[in-house]
């Protein structure tokens, strides 16, 4: 039997004397040693920032409110609200483009030396019964770190033809003992369907050897619920509902449990957050702890926020209505409830600088870590939920919807609401008065194209409003995560971001057609230098490395809820 070494946190290579280890060389030669490394394969980045910004959840406030020029809180934060090449960011920052590729990447790298680790140790990790587990873990991790590459750094997938022909991201598989990697190597090219199919074959590899008895915190781990729960978000964007429903009913159980709203305590902001992120309760499938600096840009600047819309009339002479994304989000009605989801009463914040300036739901709340108390610095973390139960259960409602079972469609939908203290029944006739498409006021629905992006099945009349309904209330339960963004792309569903720069007064207006290539965010400058396709963006220069850097403790103290708004039913 021989082991393999590990040179710092994430810098790997392979050792042709193990007896001679230098001494900052950990040999990864025992369970007990994998399972650790595995832990650190989690990343400390994600894609939300990113994704809100890009989606239509954010507006730009020196547009909504008069008289307002303010700066962005970081200039890259402009760029993706543009839809541009990011290029303006520097080492050290984080929620950038680069940080997201290089943290999952890195991740990569553990799950990689880890499966390479298990092999050295057995000739059939799957099937021993000390490795079995660490191996399944590993092949999770792996297939969704490539899993949210993909879907930021690549086309949507549309369908096995079209997206055999959009360019992917590097799917790794392999331990790098290589300094100077050659990604031109057509081994790296990988298209869209390619990556999904690996992505396929290593949740295949590893979902049923989870065992949660050898987490000792299972939420921040692949565990068995956050497992199928993966598996089913995977499957219903490849379209293979089926398997998406057979994973969210796994993941669910015959009675679904959904968060308990009613359970979290109101005394404080803390109290509110300690108890959403609870990694003892069963609805959080999967935390992700991070470096994230989102809530400071939506409270310290509030250039982008989550906001009430506005009409303006453009240069051109045309008016230019803005919906409100406080509205359709965290602040609005829906087809069984009138003006706050009662969820979220007393849950909705605001800025110093005042209401006009955007709200943000208590969750987004930072952690700040002190490492010089006097000083006043130290790191930022945020914790995310890549899979709870309450989203899940929307990807099952998606899937019954499209395998023609609207009925139990609605039924999943209710669930939702009543875990969010709806108390009045959702019905299809309310849906179809919530989702009117006779309207281009309606701030509920969303402009689709299915049928481009590659659906087999388009649906229509009273499928459609619950469709509408679904993808409305994921908006919702995903806020500040991110996956608005995805539903965009996957649907390609139009948007319109209207802005303007901190020191002129003209506003622009732009959108987002469903065949637009800025929906691919540009991977980074140096991966493109070193021989990697840019895909259909054109090259932009990134910045560097990223893992969270001391900066000072948040000045903006001042939280103020807002009050609760009463609408009459429609």
């Amino acid at each position: 039997m021989s082991a393999l070494c590990l040179v710092g946190a994430f810098s790997f290579v392979s050792c042709s004397d193990l007896d001679d280890a230098p001494d900052n060389r950990t040999e990864i030669d025992s369970v007990d040693k994998i399972q650790k490394l595995l832990t650190s394969g989690y990343p400390a980045a994600v894609p939300a920032l990113l994704c809100e910004l890009s989606s239509d959840n954010l507006v730009d406030d020196n547009v909504v409110v008069a008289a307002t020029h303010n700066d962005a809180y970081a200039d890259f934060h402009e760029q993706a609200y543009a839809w541009e090449v990011i290029d303006n960011y520097s080492t050290g920052e984080d929620d950038t483009p680069y940080a997201v590729w290089e943290s999952n990447y890195q991740g990569i790298a553990v799950a990689n030396h880890a499966i390479e680790a298990m092999l050295a140790m057995s000739k059939d990790p799957a099937n021993d019964r000390e490795l079995a587990h660490s191996w399944g873990e590993a092949h999770l991790l792996r297939a969704y770190l490539h899993f949210v590459l993909v879907n930021v750094f690549a086309e949507a997938y549309k369908d096995e033809a079209r997206s055999s022909q959009d360019v992917g991201i590097p799917y790794v598989s392999e331990v790098e003992n290589t300094v100077n990697v050659d990604y031109s190597d057509p081994k790296f090219r990988k298209s869209v369907a390619e990556v999904y199919r690996l992505i396929e074959q290593d949740i295949l590899e590893g979902i049923d050897l989870i065992d949660d008895s050898k987490y000792i915190v299972p939420a921040y781990h692949f565990n068995r619920n956050a497992a199928n729960a993966f598996a089913a978000r995977f499957y219903l964007y490849k379209r293979d509902y089926e398997k998406c429903l057979k994973h969210a009913n796994a993941a669910l159980g015959s009675t679904p449990v959904l968060r308990n709203w009613k359970s979290i305590n109101k005394n404080t902001i803390q109290t509110k957050q300690n108890d959403y992120n609870d990694e003892k309760q069963s609805w959080n499938f999967l935390l992700q702890a991070t470096y994230s600096l989102q809530w400071r840009m939506l409270t310290d600047n509030a250039r982008f926020a989550i906001n009430t819309g506005i009409t303006f009339k453009g240069s051109d002479g045309k008016t230019w209505r803005i919906p409100s994304s406080l509205d359709a989000t965290i602040w609005g009605s829906g087809p069984n409830w009138s003006g706050t989801l009662p969820a979220f009463s007393g849950m909705v914040y605001i800025n110093r600088a005042g209401q006009q300036y955007g709200a943000w739901l208590f969750r987004l709340y930072e952690y700040f870590e002190y490492t010089d108390k006097i000083a006043g610095i130290g790191y930022v973390h945020q914790i995310y939920q890549p899979f709870t139960a309450d989203e899940t259960i929307l990807c099952r409602a998606e899937a019954k919807l499209y395998m023609g079972d609207r009925d139990g469609a609605i039924r999943d939908l209710e669930l939702w609401t009543s875990s969010h203290l709806v108390t009045d029944a959702l019905t299809l006739d309310k849906i179809k008065r919530k989702y009117r498409r006779d309207t281009s006021n309606n701030d509920f629905i969303s402009d689709l194209h299915p049928q481009e992006m590659g659906f087999e099945k388009v649906l229509e009349g009273d499928d459609l409003s619950v469709l509408d309904c679904i993808l409305h209330f994921r908006r919702i339960e995903t806020i500040h995560e991110g996956l608005r963004w995805f539903d965009i792309k996957r649907y390609g569903i139009k948007i319109y971001h209207h802005y303007r720069d901190a020191h002129e007064d003209e506003i622009h207006t732009d959108s987002l057609t469903w065949d637009d290539p800025r929906r691919v965010l540009q991977i980074p400058d140096n991966v493109i230098q070193a021989g990697y396709p840019a895909g259909p963006r054109d090259t932009g220069i990134g910045g560097g490395t990223s893992g969270g850097y001391q900066m000072p403790a948040s000045k903006n103290t001042q939280l103020e809820l807002i009050s609760d708004k009463q609408e009459d039913e429609e």
